[in-house]
C-alpha cells in the first residue's frame, strides 16, 4: 500500500513539471493565493479542474433541522465528519452559521488542525467582533464572521491538500455549513508549487491588501504607469437615456481585446428609475448579447434604493454601487475579452434618464482565442415558480444558440422577493456540469449562498464576493422599494469550470414551493466549444458493452436491477428510475476509448451509493499489456445512510439518529493522469477495491462494503476547437 501511494504521489507530482505532447498545452490554472491575486484571468479556461460544493443538507431532499447537522459518519462524539476527499486538492470556501460546530477539526494529509471562533468558549454568550482562530491564519477579508455577514462565518482561505482533506464538527448543534473545493487532472500545469497546508504560514499580504480594495477602482488607467504599460485605451461619454429607447455607450471593431472596467452613473434622484434599464453587450456580432440584464441586478443589487443613505449599496470585488452627494455610481470589473467586436447598450424604461455618464475601458488581448471565454450576464425572471421545480437559472445547451459550451460558473445576483418575505430563502442552490444527474454542487439554502445565515437578521451586508445589499428589516418597511430583497455571491478563487455543459437551478422556499417573485442574473465564463469531449460508455451489466470493452470482475456480484432516485430535491418534483449494475469486492477491469489529443480524462461512474465510503485503487495500462501504472485512489465518502445530530442546547450531547434517504443513484468523478492518457486512443482501467472499514459509529456493526459500478463514461479534456463566424 506505501509503495502504491508513493507511486501516485509522484504521479501527481508530474503536475509540477511543464507538459509536452501532441496537444497544445492548456493556460496555467492559477491556484491559492494566485487565483486571487491574479484575478484579470478570471476568464481563461480551467482544462483539468473539476469544483465540488458539499454540504450538511438533509438528504431526504428535505429541510430538516433547517439543513444543519447532517453528517457522513462520527469517528468520536466530538470528531462529527462533514467533507471527506482523496487526492490532491484546494479546499476553496467554508461556510458555518455563526459558530456552531466550532472547533472544526481540518485534517489535512494526515495531521490535525484545530480552527475555531471566538465564540466557540461560550456559545451561549457569543462574543461580538468575534474572529476565525487562529486569526493570523484567517485573517479579514479572507474571513468574515457573523458580527458583519449578519449569520454566517465565512472563510475564503486557500487551503492546499496532496493527498487528503477531512473536516469534523466538535459540536453539532446547529451545525449547517457547505465547503467548495477543486480537483484537478495529474499534470495541470499550475501557477506555483503545489504544497500542503502547514497550518502555520499566513496568506500572503498583498493578496488581502488586493481583496480589501473592494468598492475602489480595481482596473488599470490611462495616464497610470500600470495602465500605460497595459496599453489602456478608455472610451467615455455622457447625455440622456430617452424612455423605452436604446443608447449605444460603445461599438468597436478592432483586434482581440479584453474590457477591464465598464462605468456608469446617474443623478441620485434618477437611480429608481434607472434600476430597470438594461445593460446589454453583444461580442464578435454574434446572433443574441452575452449581456442582457437590468441595471441594477447587474451590478449586484435588485433596486438602487439606499434606505439608510450608505455610501455603498454594494462593496464586491468585481462590482460596486457607491453613492455621493449628488449621484450614484456603477462600477463593473469582470474582464470581458472578446476577438473582433464589441457593442454595449442600454435600453431604456418607460422614464427617460438625464445626466447618464459611462467610462469603458479595454487592453489589447495577446492569447489564443480558445484559452478564455466570452463573459456572460443571463437574466432570468421567474414571476410565479413551478411548484416541486426548481428554478433554473441558467442551462448552457439552451443559451445562444445552445450546443457545447466550455468555461466557469463565477455567481449570481438575484431578487427572492419583491414583498418583503423572507419565506422565499431555505431554497438549495444546486449546480450540475458536463451532463452529471447528481449535483456537483449542493448548498443548504438562499441565505447562505448569499453569505448569510438566519435571514441576516433582516439587515443588509455587503462583503467583497456576499451580500444582502437591499430590503428592510422584516415589518419595517419604508415603502414598498423597501421590500424588495436581493443578495449576491461571486466566485473567484472558488469558480466551477465546465467543459460541456452547465446547468444552473435554485430551489424557491424550502420545498420548492414559494409562489413569490424571484428574477436572477447568473454570471459565467463561457466559448461556444467543448474542452470535454464524451467519448465511450460501459454499461455495467449489459452483456453487449461488457463484451465490446472487455468488461472483466471475477468477485462481482450478477447483474442487479435497482429502481432509486439521484440526490436531487423532494420526491414530488421528480420521478424514480431503473437502472442495472454490479457490485465488487474484487478486481474490474475494462478498455475505454479516448481521443489520443486528451489533456487528461474525466472517469464517470454512476454508482449505488447504499454501500458505505466506496475506495479503490485504479491504475491504467496499455490495452494488451500487463503494465499496470497507479493512477490514484477513487474514494467516495459517506453512503445514503448518514447521522443526523442537532442538539436542543448549544452544548448538548452528540446524538446518534440514523438516516437512510432513498436516494441511492450517484454520479461520482474521478480525474486520470495527462501522462497516462495522452496520445493513446484506448486504455485498459483496472480498480481494486480497497475496503475503508470504518463503521457509522464508533463501536457499531459495519455496513456491507462494496464497489458498485453501473456505468463509466470517459470524458477527455482538449483544447476547445473555435473559431469566429
Amino acid at each position: 500500500m506505501r509503495l502504491f501511494v508513493a507511486i501516485y504521489v509522484l504521479s501527481v507530482l508530474f503536475c509540477f513539471l511543464p507538459c509536452s505532447g501532441q496537444a497544445a498545452d492548456p493556460p496555467v490554472v492559477p491556484i491559492g493565493m494566485d487565483a486571487y491575486r491574479q484575478w484579470e484571468r478570471w476568464p481563461y479556461q480551467r482544462i483539468g479542474v473539476r469544483a465540488y460544493m458539499r454540504s450538511t443538507c438533509d438528504r431526504s431532499g428535505g429541510n430538516e433541522g433547517v439543513d444543519a447537522s447532517h453528517f457522513l459518519y462520527q469517528l468520536a462524539e466530538n470528531d462529527n465528519v462533514t467533507l471527506d476527499v482523496a487526492g490532491p486538492g484546494i479546499l476553496y470556501f467554508a461556510r458555518y452559521n455563526h459558530w456552531h460546530g466550532s472547533p472544526w477539526r481540518y485534517v489535512v494529509d494526515g495531521k490535525e488542525h484545530i480552527v475555531q471562533e471566538t465564540s466557540s468558549a461560550t456559545p451561549d454568550q457569543p462574543q461580538p467582533n468575534s474572529v476565525f482562530l487562529p486569526e493570523a491564519l484567517f485573517p479579514n477579508p479572507l474571513a468574515w464572521t457573523w458580527s458583519v455577514t449578519r449569520g454566517s462565518d465565512l472563510s475564503w482561505v486557500p487551503l492546499m491538500f496532496t493527498d487528503s482533506f477531512r473536516m469534523g464538527y466538535s459540536r453539532t448543534r446547529y451545525g449547517t455549513g457547505y465547503y467548495i473545493y477543486h480537483q484537478f487532472v495529474p499534470g495541470t500545469r499550475f501557477s506555483s508549487e503545489f504544497r500542503s497546508w502547514d497550518g502555520v504560514t499566513p496568506p500572503a499580504q498583498d493578496v488581502l491588501t488586493l481583496i480589501n480594495r473592494a468598492g475602489s477602482d480595481l482596473a488599470p488607467r490611462p495616464g497610470t504607469p500600470a495602465g500605460d504599460q497595459a496599453q489602456v485605451r478608455e472610451h467615455h461619454g455622457e447625455g440622456a437615456l430617452p424612455a423605452t429607447a436604446t443608447l449605444n455607450l460603445f461599438e468597436v471593431s478592432e483586434g482581440p481585446t479584453m474590457l477591464r472596467a465598464i462605468e456608469l452613473s446617474v443623478p441620485r434622484d434618477a437611480a429608481l428609475a434607472f434600476s430597470k434599464a438594461r445593460l446589454r453587450a453583444t461580442w464578435d456580432g454574434r446572433a443574441e448579447p452575452s449581456i442582457d440584464a437590468p441595471v441594477a441586478l447587474l451590478f449586484g443589487a435588485g433596486v438602487l434604493y439606499n434606505r439608510d443613505d450608505r455610501e455603498y449599496l454594494v462593496k464586491a470585488f468585481p462590482v460596486n454601487i457607491r453613492y455621493t452627494a449628488d449621484r450614484v455610481h456603477l462600477a463593473c470589473y469582470f474582464p470581458m475579452p472578446f476577438f473582433r467586436s464589441a457593442r454595449i447598450e442600454l435600453v431604456g424604461t418607460d422614464t427617460a434618464i438625464p445626466g447618464l455618464r459611462w467610462s469603458v475601458r479595454s487592453v489589447p488581448y495577446r492569447d489564443p482565442a480558445n484559452e478564455v471565454g466570452y463573459f456572460h450576464a443571463t437574466y432570468r425572471d421567474f414571476p410565479t415558480p413551478v411548484k416541486y421545480q426548481d428554478m433554473v437559472l441558467l442551462d448552457t445547451t439552451t443559451c445562444e444558440g445552445g450546443g457545447d459550451w466550455s468555461g466557469s460558473f463565477i455567481g449570481t445576483s438575484f431578487i427572492f422577493s419583491h414583498a418583503g418575505n423572507h419565506g422565499t430563502l431555505e431554497g438549495d442552490p444546486r449546480f450540475f456540469f458536463d451532463d452529471s444527474q447528481t449535483p456537483q454542487g449542493q448548498g443548504t439554502g438562499t441565505e447562505e449562498w448569499g453569505g448569510g445565515g438566519d435571514y441576516w437578521g433582516g439587515r443588509n451586508m455587503t462583503i467583497p464576493f456576499a451580500g444582502h445589499p437591499v430590503g428592510g428589516p422584516m415589518n419595517k418597511f419604508k415603502d414598498d422599494y423597501d421590500k424588495i430583497e436581493s443578495a449576491y455571491r461571486f466566485l473567484l478563487a472558488d469558480l466551477m469550470p465546465f467543459g460541456r455543459n452547465a446547468r444552473i437551478t435554485l430551489e424557491h422556499g424550502p420545498t420548492n414551493e414559494s409562489r413569490q417573485h424571484y428574477e436572477a442574473v447568473t454570471y459565467w465564463y463561457g466559448l461556444p466549444a467543448a474542452a470535454l469531449l464524451r467519448i465511450d460508455t460501459v454499461d455495467i451489466g449489459d452483456h453487449a458493452s461488457e463484451t465490446a470493452h472487455d468488461y472483466r470482475s471475477p468477485d462481482a456480484s450478477a447483474p442487479y436491477l435497482l429502481t432509486s432516485r439521484y440526490e436531487l430535491g423532494v420526491d414530488a418534483g421528480f420521478a424514480e428510475s431503473t437502472d442495472q449494475g454490479r457490485v465488487t469486492k474484487g478486481t474490474s477491469e475494462f478498455t475505454l476509448a479516448l481521443d489520443p489529443r486528451n489533456l487528461g480524462v474525466l472517469l464517470r461512474r454512476t454508482l449505488d451509493y447504499q454501500y458505505p465510503n466506496q475506495r479503490a485503487e485504479v491504475s491504467i495500462a496499455v490495452p494488451g499489456t500487463t503494465d499496470w501504472k497507479p493512477a490514484g485512489i477513487w474514494y467516495v465518502a459517506g453512503s445514503n445512510t448518514g447521522i443526523y445530530s442537532n442538539p436542543t442546547a448549544e452544548l448538548g450531547e452528540t446524538q446518534h439518529v440514523v438516516q437512510t434517504s432513498n436516494r441511492r443513484f450517484r454520479d461520482d468523478e474521478f480525474l486520470l493522469p495527462r501522462a497516462l492518457c495522452e496520445g493513446r486512443s484506448a486504455i485498459r482501467v483496472r480498480l481494486k477495491f480497497t475496503p475503508v472499514e470504518r463503521p457509522l459509529l464508533p463501536g457499531k456493526p459495519l455496513a456491507e462494503l462494496g464497489w458498485s459500478e453501473m456505468r463509466y463514461t470517459a470524458y477527455c479534456y482538449v483544447m476547445p476547437e473555435f473559431a469566429l463566424r
